[in-house]
């Protein structure tokens, strides 16, 4: 019955035994995935080469920087992850709206899982939005950035909605987790009780083609309803497939 649960979790679930001590292999396996978590907190996060890929897709891109002047800092001082540095402040304010949204890719708690995802998912839902109703801010590329950057992001930019990917924190089975924040109106102060999130992107979690039919819904409603967050429920999230794209 134990392994019959295992294959629906990735959960630690019926662990073995030696003793009074865990098996080698779940011990081994358990510094592993510790390992990897920690590892994805600090790992590289190469804003050039996510620039690169976003031109790529026919997109402009600006890399700006929060407060925090490196990752030690970055990780003492939540806080300094939640304001942009003054020269990202100017340049934003250089490229400014108004924008219908700004899409920001954000290294948060796991560059990886933006590195490896952000562009793929922001390719699906910018193709699906069409830019005689949509305008499109230039792609920000925050680095050392929380959630709550977006805030301030949007709010220089004058754009009615601001959508943040970023890296979520990892756990012991999810260290690649990708998330996405959106906010109507965004301006510093906002609470998270006035964001929508869709969490756990990754290829074990919640697939790119799912997450985009999400936001794609998120964005049409939340700009129809001019809200966001937990008065922004969708009814129709059920149609949404679970493709792999």
């Amino acid at each position: 019955m134990m392994n019959e649960l295992k294959r629906f979790t990735m959960a630690r679930v019926g662990l073995g035994r030696a003793g009074n001590s865990l098996s080698t292999r779940d011990l081994l396996d358990f510094q592993l995935a510790h390992a990897r978590a920690r590892d994805a907190v600090q790992g590289p996060f190469d804003p050039h080469a996510l620039a690169a890929e976003i031109e790529a897709a026919g997109l402009n891109s600006l890399v700006v920087n929060s407060a925090a002047r490196s990752r030690p800092e970055y990780l003492r001082r939540p806080d300094l992850g939640r304001s942009l540095d003054q020269p990202s402040r100017q340049a934003i304010r250089q490229i400014a709206g108004p924008f219908d949204v700004v899409f920001i890719l954000a290294d948060g708690l796991s560059p990886l899982a933006v590195q490896t995802q952000a562009v793929p998912l922001l390719r699906l839902v910018t193709a699906r939005l069409d830019p005689a109703d949509w305008r499109i801010a230039p792609i920000i590329i925050a680095v050392q950035a929380r959630v709550a950057l977006s805030d301030e992001i949007g709010s220089i930019a004058q754009a009615s909605l601001a959508v943040i990917l970023i890296g979520e924190r990892p756990g012991l089975s999810s260290f690649d987790s990708m998330g996405v924040y959106l906010t109507w109106s965004p301006r510093p102060g906002r609470t998270e009780a006035e964001r929508n999130c869709i969490s756990n992107i990754r290829p074990e979690g919640m697939t790119i083609g799912a997450a985009g039919e999400l936001l794609l819904l998120l964005l049409r409603e939340a700009r129809q309803r001019r809200l966001s967050g937990v008065s922004l429920k969708p009814e129709s999230t059920g149609e949404i497939g679970t493709s792999r794209q």
